[in-house]
């Protein structure tokens, strides 16, 4: 179980931080996010050090910047400090987190004092969401961007057209990706709530749909005003439960902003971006599937919300270049076999990104899938076999669950789901190694064949195995 969250809000904050300038150790400054606070807080005038189990690009600008950056455990590394900013990922023997413990030394969470440093932006647009939330903090950095407004940037993955995942622009505009796990986006302060979709997930933590919905509620409350997914019955159920005025999006037709007349191409989509029955422009956005399409609009609405012309809103989505590990594809193996990379990690991720790769055109699809955690696994067994018997693979390969913070205490194994996927009539094996995976398809499949590895854990290092191969 990762540690908790501090609650010691924007005020609680600020008295710790105090007038002057501080010293801030970030324990996990090789993250995204906490990289991004650690170079903010630079960028303010306080003294920044940190650690991380392992040197990396973003570790090693922040040297470059002038910030220490340690790579061995150790209290000692951390003396002096005013406080320590921490993620909640760490293990709570970390020597550092116990040392600050047992001194009288403020424990942050990043979570935490994320929202502390939000606060001095002006608008504050938070996406939230059980799928999508990396794509839309993309696309609506790319509008904001169109448009003149130099925002600045917490997102999730590498944005292509940028190279990084996190953008530091001006104090103007904050756009954020707010992640629900542990309740994280409840210490964050939007003045504009996204909610993209709510479903079961993170059952580690949520222990049924109500827990969620009042999470994403109270999510929603915490923000002025609110763009929801109106295609989404629980997202509608928290925002009418959270009391705040809100603006929906969607598909079916009925919601206030809707793409409208959509025509797929090879490569991406276009459409109509339609306000209450009038037509704001036609967009067109260079990435394919369907839910790209939903996620395009619903970026469109908070920015169009938050007075972004119709034309700069055509403009961002016609020059998104997508984000990493989402139908990427990474090149082709020595047989011709294209091979793509995705994150797709629950089961509407994962039949939303086969549905898009079984619309390519290719002979055959062939679909590694590496299971992130024991508990998702096993709470959500059913809807993974059924997205990946149903939405248009030929061939499952599954790689063993990767365990991230958890143990297999629930006797789950991907031998399971294998058997389960090849019993809803798709053939299915379990593999046991990304060594044995590369061998086989590589030996197996070759031009006219699409493979596409798919998960949240390290199945990322399969593709570029199969290309170099």
């Amino acid at each position: 179980m990762a540690l908790e969250n501090t609650h010691f809000g924007y005020e609680g904050i600020r008295e710790i931080m105090g007038d002057g300038p501080r010293s801030i150790f970030f324990l996990g400054i090789g993250g995204v996010s906490m990289n991004s606070l650690a170079q903010v807080c630079r960028m303010r005038g306080h003294t920044v050090a940190g650690y991380d189990r392992t040197e990396s690009a973003l570790t090693k600008r922040l040297e470059d910047e002038g910030v220490r950056v340690f790579y061995t455990a150790s209290a000692e590394n951390a003396a002096g400090c005013d406080l320590v900013v921490y993620t909640v990922a760490i293990p709570a023997d970390d020597p550092v987190y116990v040392w600050a413990g047992n001194n009288g030394i403020p424990r942050i969470s990043r979570a935490d004092f994320l929202g502390y440093v939000m606060k001095r932006y002006d608008v504050r647009i938070g996406i939230s969401g059980m799928h999508g939330k990396s794509t839309t903090t993309a696309v609506v950095a790319e509008i904001f961007s169109a448009a003149g407004r130099e925002p600045t940037v917490f997102g999730g993955a590498k944005m292509a057209a940028t190279g990084e995942t996190n953008v530091i622009g001006r104090e103007d505009y904050f756009i954020f990706e707010a992640c629900e796990y542990m309740d994280s986006f409840l210490d964050f302060y939007p003045t504009v709530s996204v909610v993209l979709n709510v479903e079961m997930d993170h059952v580690d933590y949520f222990k049924d749909m109500d827990q969620i919905k009042n999470s994403f509620a109270g999510f929603i409350r915490r923000g002025r005003s609110a763009v929801i997914n109106g295609d989404c019955a629980d997202a509608l159920e928290a925002a009418r439960a959270s009391g705040r005025p809100f603006v929906t999006f969607g598909r079916e037709g009925g919601e206030d902003y809707v793409a409208a007349n959509v025509t797929p191409f090879p490569g991406g989509s276009e459409f109509d971006i339609v306000r209450r029955g009038v037509k704001l422009c036609r967009a067109r956005i260079n990435v394919p599937g369907d839910h790209i399409v939903t996620d395009a609009v619903a970026a469109a609405a908070v920015s169009i919300e938050c007075g972004v012309s119709p034309e700069a809103v055509a403009e961002g989505l016609g020059s998104y270049k997508g984000i990493r590990r989402r139908m990427e594809r990474v090149g082709e193996t020595k047989s011709g076999a294209a091979v793509f990379d995705d994150y797709a990690h629950h089961p509407t991720e994962v039949a939303a990104t086969l549905k898009t790769a079984a619309g390519f055109g290719f002979d055959r699809l062939i679909v590694v899938f590496q299971p992130h955690t024991f508990s998702r696994t096993f709470e959500l067994f059913d809807g993974f076999a059924d997205a990946l018997a149903k939405t248009g693979a030929d061939e499952v390969i599954l790689m063993p669950i990767y365990p991230a913070r958890e143990t297999n205490v629930y006797g789950v194994t991907s031998d399971q789901l294998a058997e389960a996927v090849a019993g809803r009539g798709t053939p299915a094996r379990c593999l046991h190694s990304f060594g044995e995976a590369a061998d086989e398809i590589r030996e197996k499949y070759g031009r006219g064949d699409c493979v596409i590895t798919v998960g949240a854990g390290d199945v990322e290092k399969l593709a570029p195995m199969l290309v170099q191969g």
